[in-house]
């Protein structure tokens, strides 16, 4: 049984069903997913959300290092729902399958392109450490601007944050696969 249960559009107050629509505008998950638990607070999803979008869709970073951002964070907090919904787009965008295959493995790819590595290097050094050390900010400056290392990290705060949220409301994957398994910590 699920923690929170399915949201319809019909169930949603108006708050909610505003959020809603601008949700459906662009998930391949329709309300499931973070969406059905977020929709318990739209006045905290919305913002969320927008920003969200904007860093996929409108920001600096070009699109591969979106979803390969995303897909690091699904791995890093075993976001299920996370990757389902992601690994396909990252393939579009130019990630390769053995790339995500070692991602979901558990693994940091060694064939990466320079701005993935030093992209990779940072999300994981932030993971572990909570911090990043001045080689690997180096690194992501040398092949990053100031603005995409900015919006690099807030796109993997928030994913994080859904990740939190997916995690809290137990969500499956959309067809209750396990696209990798949880790993122990």
């Amino acid at each position: 049984m699920k923690r929170f249960p399915q949201f319809a559009m019909a169930d949603l107050d108006p708050d909610q069903a505003t959020v809603a629509r601008d949700v459906l505008a662009v998930s391949g998950l329709g309300l499931g997913g973070p969406y059905n638990v977020m929709l318990r607070s739209p006045r905290t999803a919305r913002p969320l959300l927008e920003v969200v979008n904007h860093l996929r869709f409108e920001g600096t970073l070009p699109r591969r290092l979106v979803e390969l951002t995303i897909l690091v964070q699904a791995r890093l907090w075993n976001a299920q729902v996370e990757w389902a919904a992601h690994e396909a787009l990252a393939l579009a965008a130019g990630i390769s399958p053995a790339t995500c295959a070692t991602i979901r493995a558990g693994h940091k790819p060694a064939d990466l392109a320079a701005d993935e590595d030093a992209a990779v290097d940072l999300l994981i050094e932030l993971d572990q450490r909570h911090s990043v050390s001045d080689a690997v900010f180096e690194r992501a400056r040398a092949q990053l601007t100031d603005a995409q290392i900015v919006d690099l990290v807030t796109l993997a705060g928030l994913y994080a944050t859904t990740a939190m949220v997916l995690a809290t409301g137990d969500e499956p994957a959309p067809d209750g696969s396990r696209p990798f398994p949880t790993l122990q910590r």
